[in-house]
């Protein structure tokens, strides 16, 4: 048992967490930062989650962007967070879900994520798997995936500046959407590897 309580969620209400639209991995990065600084025992604990294929095809349900629950939003890829909570189990943090948040593991993976097996295969889900602490130490975006051909952003960005790995480098989101066993940070995993990895209970 853990020697102090840990509340059901290690982040303030979504309302009060950063959110851009569009940029998903600062979000995410944002997310891992705020458990740094105020939950600092659970970060260990806590995982950045890249969700893509090669494709860039992923269908993701219960999305706030979705018309109904029964028909999904495919992203080219999504980023979550996982925490292995101690007690009460696996609960994932997304900020596009229009369930709770944070919310249970199983839930989310049973119908926000879903089977494959109602899927062609170029729109099955792969997850990358980094431990927070590497998260924060090395991803870098300078968010030019974001800018059109004159210069403009899709989207707006986030008013902070932009996220520079701790050994300098300035971009490397390619890297964390690659869904290519043995490269980059973290571990790429298949669904089934993914629910068993966090299914299973905290120590």
């Amino acid at each position: 048992m853990p020697s102090e309580t840990i509340p059901l969620s290690i982040l303030p209400p979504l309302a009060e967490c950063f959110y851009c639209t569009c940029y998903c991995e600062e979000n995410a990065w944002k997310m891992c930062e705020s458990v740094q600084k105020n939950f600092p025992n659970e970060l260990s604990r806590a995982y950045a989650v890249f969700i893509s294929n090669d494709e860039r095809k992923v269908p993701l349900w219960m999305q706030k962007q979705s018309p109904s629950e029964e028909v999904p939003i495919v992203w080219d890829y999504h980023v979550i967070m996982v925490h292995q909570h101690p007690s009460s189990g696996s609960q994932v943090y997304d900020m596009d879900t229009s369930y709770t948040f944070p919310v249970d593991f199983e839930k989310y993976v049973t119908t926000a994520v879903g089977t494959n097996d109602r899927l062609m295969e170029e729109f099955y889900r792969f997850f990358r798997v980094i431990p927070a602490q590497e998260f924060l130490d090395t991803l870098a975006s300078d968010r030019s995936h974001m800018k059109k051909e004159d210069g403009e952003y899709k989207s707006p960005p986030p008013s902070h500046p932009c996220i520079v790995a701790k050994d300098g480098t300035t971009m490397n989101l390619d890297s964390f959407i690659k869904m290519e066993k043995g490269t980059g940070h973290g571990e790429v995993m298949t669904l089934a590897e993914f629910t068993t990895k966090f299914m299973e209970s905290s120590d």
